[in-house]
């Protein structure tokens, strides 16, 4: 990336859905936001509209891209869907509430050490943060300059947020990603520099 001028990238959660807190939705096709995340999503575009942004990326889970549609409609861009962002894949637990996970000594592992604990037929949270790596470095050098938006969902973030601060993967429980939330992160040559974590679209 040498030579390469800072480019802005602004991590945003999806906006809220009606299984929020009950079920681990993960890949599960069909999740929509709700009422009340539509209008999350359109709060977080109104304070967006300072940002002139480049670009707008979204994961390809319906709560993302309806909430990325928010973001690039008020800045007249279409949104570009990016596999790297897409929501942790959770194999067999997709879809189960959280109820039913409890005492599973496989989750307990999983919550207690995401470096290496794979959810049965998933990907590690390791596999996660490498692809975005990837996408941040892939997008510093299309978008260098520039600021960008990408649409995401809480434990990815939380990877890349742990992959600019040189962090185990084992302390994603010490961030908080809200949905709607903003987490800022700046590409240079030199590495990454957080900027800021779970903005709230006020």
């Amino acid at each position: 990336m040498s030579g390469l001028v800072e480019t802005i990238l602004l991590l945003l959660r999806h906006a809220s859905h009606d299984r929020l807190g009950s079920v681990l939705c993960g890949r599960m096709p069909g999740v929509t936001l709700s009422e009340a995340g539509r209008r999350e999503a359109d709060a977080l575009a109104f304070a967006l509209a300072r940002h002139r942004l480049a670009a707008v990326l979204s994961s390809p889970m319906e709560r993302a891209v309806e909430t990325a549609v928010s973001v690039a409609t008020s800045q007249a861009l279409s949104v570009e869907v990016d596999e790297d962002l897409n929501e942790l894949d959770l194999g067999a637990w997709s879809g189960m509430r959280f109820e039913a996970l409890r005492g599973d000594p496989a989750w307990e592992l999983w919550n207690r050490a995401r470096s290496h604990a794979r959810p049965p037929g998933g990907e590690t949270m390791l596999e996660a943060q490498a692809r975005m790596a990837r996408c941040i470095g892939r997008l510093h050098r299309r978008f260098a300059g520039r600021t960008v938006a990408l649409v995401s969902h809480a434990d990815v973030i939380k990877a890349a947020l742990a992959h600019a601060l040189g962090l185990s993967a084992d302390f994603h429980a010490r961030f908080e990603i809200a949905p709607a939330s903003r987490s800022v992160l700046i590409a240079g040559e030199w590495g990454l520099k957080v900027h800021s974590i779970n903005e709230a679209p006020a």
